[in-house]
């Protein structure tokens, strides 16, 4: 039997909490260290798990053999720890968005390329099974290619939020608004389905949020190097949060489609998910009846454990997994990249007027 994976958390904030809790209940995965800025949020942090806190990530790398390292950091911190744990020798899974620019992303890149080490990003709504569902019927050809794809996520973010942290809605500290914390599961989601981007004309505003720097909302005009095209529009200035949906239409008239998230959103150490994600849209040839019982499954499924962390389980259970047998992760680094290249074009485009090619 192999050993259990050695897995330890970089950036004790609230989102690490749900990660440990995942790795906690994830088979042969043993969570072991933790790193922190801060010693002493660190020290706290790992009393609460029983594990060992550290102010280097080389010394806990090396002294724990760990084996993968999931970073929590704030956006634009993502990339030097990253780079210092491939350096010292783990592989390594990034909290979304991979980074904050393209520059940090690349030096990830490299340093896994550079060190032979695996390198993805957090995306669990991938895991999700309706999500996988319209995965399987774009490769089977149940659609035709894809030709049409949309996002729609609208959410909330109230003020309280954003003073939970101070990093967050500032350029230097979070990076961006809506697009670079909120919209990269989406945007993974159209990328995965529609494959890459070729082109994006995009703009943004802030809506309701006076009180911080940075886009509540943003839309955008995509053209795939496929041919198809697609449509973005995500915003944080909904109250209190009405859905968040992904539609894929086909060549052959078929469309399908997921709503990720359902009501208010949920809020890492403040909320928690509310509406099962399901299939929305299904009208695939010989499978048009088909929406609810997908709906029923799924619904009942959801009901049937904890939401807050099985999904985030589901993906370091695929890294490990990678990691063993030599294969790339289901949502690597340069998926990452990708929506990250499509969020800054958008910001690009919004600053000159015009359309920018990734």
């Amino acid at each position: 039997m192999p050993q259990p994976l050695r897995i330890a958390i970089i950036g004790p904030g609230k989102v690490a909490h749900l990660h440990a809790k995942a790795t906690l209940e994830t088979p042969d995965t043993q969570l072991v260290a933790v790193y922190g800025r801060t010693y002493q949020k660190a020290e706290e942090f790992a009393n609460q798990y029983g594990i060992r806190a550290y102010s280097d990530v080389y010394d806990m790398v090396d002294r724990e053999n760990v084996d993968l390292c999931i970073v929590c950091t704030p956006h634009p911190a993502h990339r030097d720890p990253a780079v210092a744990a491939l350096d010292a020798g783990s592989h390594v899974l990034v909290e979304k968005p991979l980074a904050a620019s393209i520059e940090d992303c690349d030096a990830m890149i490299e340093a896994a390329r550079r060190n032979n080490r695996q390198l993805g990003v957090i995306s669990q709504r991938r895991f999700y099974a309706p999500s996988m569902r319209i995965r399987k019927a774009i490769d089977t050809g149940q659609i035709g290619a894809p030709a049409l794809g949309t996002i729609q996520m609208l959410g909330w973010r109230d003020e309280a939020y954003y003073q939970s942290d101070p990093w967050r809605g500032s350029w230097s500290g979070e990076g961006g608004g809506v697009l670079v914390n909120q919209a990269p599961h989406q945007l993974d989601l159209l990328l995965w389905y529609m494959g890459e981007a070729e082109s994006v004309f995009g703009i943004w505003n802030n809506i309701n949020h006076p009180y911080i720097e940075v886009e509540d909302t943003a839309v955008a005009i995509v053209r795939f190097k496929n041919g198809g095209l697609g449509n973005i529009v995500v915003s944080n200035a909904q109250k209190p949060g009405l859905f968040g949906k992904v539609h894929i239409h086909g060549q052959n008239g078929a469309s399908v489609g997921v709503q990720t998230d359902g009501g208010s959103m949920f809020i890492a150490g403040r909320s928690s998910i509310t509406e099962p994600p399901v299939n929305d849209i299904w009208s695939v040839p010989g499978e048009e009846t088909a929406l609810p019982q997908f709906v029923a499954e799924d619904t009942e499924f959801f009901n049937s454990i904890d939401a807050m962390t099985y999904f985030f389980g589901l993906q370091i259970a695929d890294f490990r997994d990678a990691i063993r047998e030599g294969r790339p992760p289901l949502v690597t680094g340069d998926d990452g990249r990708r929506v990250v290249a499509l969020f800054q074009a958008i910001y690009e485009s919004t600053k000159t007027g015009l359309p920018v090619k990734l």
